[in-house]
C-alpha cells in the first residue's frame, strides 16, 4: 500500500548577500558562446561609437564600492543604461549566483570601456542562491530585463545564462586555474538587447530558475543629473 507522502522537492539555499564581505569587483566582459550573438553585441556597441574589443573575455577591475542594493541610482544625464547579468560571489562559505545590472555610462564608453565601468553603480539583488544546487540544471535559468514603465514597460532582454561562458571556465580564465578570492564579486555577461540600447529611467531584471519555479529579481530607477561641461 502506498503512504500517500509526496516526494519534498528541494529549492536551492538562498541568502542575503552583505555587500561589506565584497572587496573585489571583476566585470566579465564579451562572454557569450554563441559567436553570431556575441557579434551583434559588438556590433550594437560599435554603433555607439564603443570600440570592439581586441580578444573575448575581457576582465574589467573597478571599484568594489559600486556595488549597491539600492532601487535608485544617479547618473550623468541621460547616457547610460542597464544590463542585466548573473553574478558569482565568492564568500566564505562557497560560491554563490545572483542577479546585477552593470550599468554603464555609454558616452564615456566611446572614450573607455574601462573608464566607463567605473562610472556607475552595479546594482544587484539582494539574494543569491548556493551555485553548486543550480549548476547541475544551469540551463534552466534564465536572465530578463525590462525597460520602462506602465503602458511603455516592454522586454528589453532575454536569454539563457548558459548562453554566456560557464562561471567555472570564466573563473579560470580570469584566475589562470586558480578559483576566485574570497570576497570576489564576478559579473559574467549579457546579451544584446531588443530595439536597440536605450536609456530608461527604470530598469528591472530578473534571474528565473524554471526547474526549481523561483526568480531572484531587482528594480531600479535612474535619475539623470546635469551635465554642466
Amino acid at each position: 500500500m502506498l503512504s500517500g507522502h509526496k516526494a519534498t522537492v528541494q529549492m536551492p539555499t538562498e541568502k542575503s548577500i552583505d555587500l561589506r564581505e565584497v572587496n573585489q569587483l571583476v566585470i566579465a566582459g564579451w562572454t557569450g558562446r554563441n559567436v553570431a550573438a556575441l557579434e551583434a553585441h559588438i556590433k550594437e556597441l560599435e554603433a555607439l561609437g564603443v570600440a570592439r574589443p581586441k580578444s573575448v573575455p575581457v576582465f574589467y577591475r573597478v571599484a568594489s564600492s559600486l556595488l549597491t542594493h539600492a532601487d535608485l541610482i544617479e547618473v550623468m544625464a541621460d547616457a547610460s543604461s542597464g544590463e542585466v547579468e548573473f553574478v558569482i560571489y565568492a564568500m566564505s562559505d562557497g560560491l554563490w549566483v545572483g542577479l546585477g545590472s552593470d550599468h554603464t555610462d555609454r558616452k564615456a564608453e566611446t572614450i573607455g570601456v574601462t573608464l566607463s565601468k567605473q562610472m556607475c553603480a552595479k546594482p544587484v539583488s539582494a539574494k543569491a542562491w548556493r551555485y553548486d544546487e543550480v549548476s547541475p540544471h544551469w540551463d534552466k535559468l534564465i536572465l530578463r530585463a525590462f525597460v520602462g514603465a506602465g503602458e511603455t514597460r516592454r522586454l528589453y532582454q532575454e536569454g539563457p545564462v548558459n548562453a554566456m561562458r560557464a562561471p567555472e571556465e570564466l573563473i579560470s580564465l580570469y584566475r589562470g586555474g586558480a578559483p576566485l578570492d574570497v570576497g570576489t564579486a564576478m559579473f559574467c555577461g549579457t546579451f544584446a538587447v531588443h530595439g536597440g540600447i536605450v536609456s530608461s529611467g527604470l530598469f528591472e531584471m530578473e534571474l528565473e530558475d524554471t526547474k526549481q519555479g523561483r526568480k531572484l529579481t531587482h528594480c531600479y530607477r535612474i535619475v539623470p543629473l546635469p551635465n554642466e561641461g
